[in-house]
């Protein structure tokens, strides 16, 4: 059985140095690690090169790992850590938004890490109470208050990574309205193209599917489990009908082509579940369609469940790393049982790194046309995506690893929401100061309070109105209460007081 210390250690190694993945891959890993019973990396180091490739699937990063665990092990290695060190002090050092920080080994330990403090609906003490902010926190606790009542089947890592992209793209909206940022946005752009969306809040949020996460506990009564089963497989069986009706008999989905400096990408996706069904589907798709024969270049990258592992493999066609690339966002994503395909008709101009940019931007758009299709958003847990770092970063993958799409992060979301909302400030002539400690604990009860003012405000509507109209109305109830602020660019960032009394007042009258 391994210790909690020994998943720490491993994560440690697999997300750091040369050869890091992406915590949601390091975590994939180690479970394969550990269903081949090596779970500490000493154990790790005792194996041999055949052992570990067998286990993770990968000879290449089977070496690599095997260097790592040795090396950590040698007297005076810099990756030995006092066992005291905890696996969120580690995480503070990483900046990448393609990683998840702080994540513990299971989902539901991953939202009880996010737990914020406990809703205080107590009415005379919220009539009375008044908090200190600016305008950003504020959008984000309205936020994750509100996706309790328009998305209840989101976790809350979901609802605060949804409610941090609210703030964001309100903050690039409210800079380039005072002239601190000028040019499109990344969604303008085009980086958010082909992914699903949701609405928070009245924004437009591009969102990933968070595949096969699963933090509640299973149903205790059987008869409840298998009415949920029984839903599942009418939803499912649903799905495959328009998914039948939208992509026929073939079964692969097409992305929009995208066309720069006269060379053309499409990408098409389909389910398969063996290598066999992988190759044999490639052949039929080449063999029926003389206009892909004639493409300059087919890049394919697939993975499927195998006994032992996750089996992939990918194919450049001549696009030097373009298959790599491919695959690396896939393991990115933790996407198994497909194929892609993308396909460019060059056109005679080099693109340089911005060929990168336009096939993930394909295979994206091919995928999440199976993610509409199956009725995703809303159905299963959700990321924010970051677009704006998404452009910042994109670049070619290489070597086997990848961190995949950006996101906001749920931790730093929750470490921003906790931290903002104090008290007014003590009057000038005031001695008396609070220690840190007592003033954290005055942010968490103010943070409670104003969670708890926003609970009964959307409870009071949730019954008489729709979704889709409670959001609505949530923006122009935060613009009711929202703290006074100079006007221009003077206020930007300018804190101000909230009473919680007027959020009681926008209440439902009985």
């Amino acid at each position: 059985m391994a210790t909690q210390k020994d998943v720490q250690d491993l994560l440690r190694l697999l997300t750091a140095g040369r050869n890091k993945v992406s915590m949601m891959a390091a975590m994939g890993r180690v479970k394969s690690l550990q269903a081949a019973n090596l779970r500490s990396i000493s154990q790790i180091a005792d194996s041999d090169l055949p052992t570990l490739t067998t286990a993770i699937s990968d000879e290449k990063a089977a070496k690599a790992l095997l260097s790592a665990c040795k090396a950590s092990l040698k007297p005076g290695s810099s990756s030995k850590r006092p066992a005291t060190e905890s696996l969120s002090s580690f995480s503070k050092k990483q900046k990448s938004a393609y990683e998840l920080s702080n994540e513990p080994q299971t989902p539901a330990e991953l939202e009880a890490s996010l737990a914020l403090p406990e809703l205080i609906n107590d009415e005379e003490r919220l009539k009375e109470a008044v908090v200190y902010t600016n305008r950003a926190p504020l959008v984000l606790a309205f936020a994750v208050g509100l996706l309790s009542y328009t998305m209840p089947e989101q976790p809350l890592s979901s609802k605060l990574s949804l409610g941090q992209a609210v703030v964001s793209l309100n903050s690039r909206s409210k800079a380039v309205s005072l002239g601190l940022q000028s040019g499109k946005g990344a969604d303008e752009e085009g980086w958010g193209k082909g992914q699903p969306k949701v609405r928070v809040m009245g924004r437009e949020v591009s969102v990933l599917k968070r595949s096969g996460y699963e933090w509640r506990e299973a149903p205790e009564e059987k008869k409840e489990q298998g009415e949920e089963e029984s839903t599942q497989e009418t939803a499912r069986a649903s799905s495959s009908a328009e998914l039948s009706k939208i992509e026929g008999t073939s079964g692969w989905t097409v992305s929009a082509s995208v066309t720069s400096k006269k060379s053309t990408f499409v990408a098409r996706s389909i389910t398969v579940t063996s290598p066999f069904e992988a190759r044999s589907k490639l052949q039929k798709l080449m063999a029926s369609n003389a206009e892909l024969r004639e493409a300059s270049h087919n890049i394919t990258a697939w993975r499927v469940s195998g006994d032992h592992g996750v089996i992939e493999d990918s194919n450049d066609d001549g696009e030097s790393s373009g298959g790599r690339h491919i695959l690396g966002l896939m393991q990115a994503d933790n996407i198994v049982n497909v194929l892609i395909v993308v396909t460019r008709w060059y056109g005679g101009i080099m693109l340089g790194p911005d060929r990168w940019r336009i096939m993930s931007q394909v295979s994206r758009d091919a995928l999440s046309q199976r993610l509409r299709v199956a009725g995703v958003v809303g159905q299963e847990a959700l990321w924010g995506l970051d677009l704006e770092a998404m452009r910042k970063t994109d670049a070619p993958v290489t070597g086997g690893t990848a961190g995949g799409m950006p996101i906001h992060q749920p931790g730093s979301a929750r470490s921003y929401i906790l931290k903002a909302f104090g008290s007014p400030p003590p009057a000038a002539d005031s001695k008396k100061k609070k220690s840190r400690a007592a003033l954290d604990r005055e942010r968490e009860e103010n943070l409670g309070l104003l969670l708890g003012a926003l609970d009964l405000l959307f409870s009071s509507w949730a019954d008489h109105l729709s979704p889709e109209e409670l959001d609505r109305r949530a923006w122009s109830w935060y613009v009711q209460v929202r703290p006074d602020v100079e006007s221009g660019v003077a206020g930007w960032g300018g804190k101000g007081e909230v009473k919680l009394i007027d959020i009681l007042n926008l209440r439902r009258k009985s």
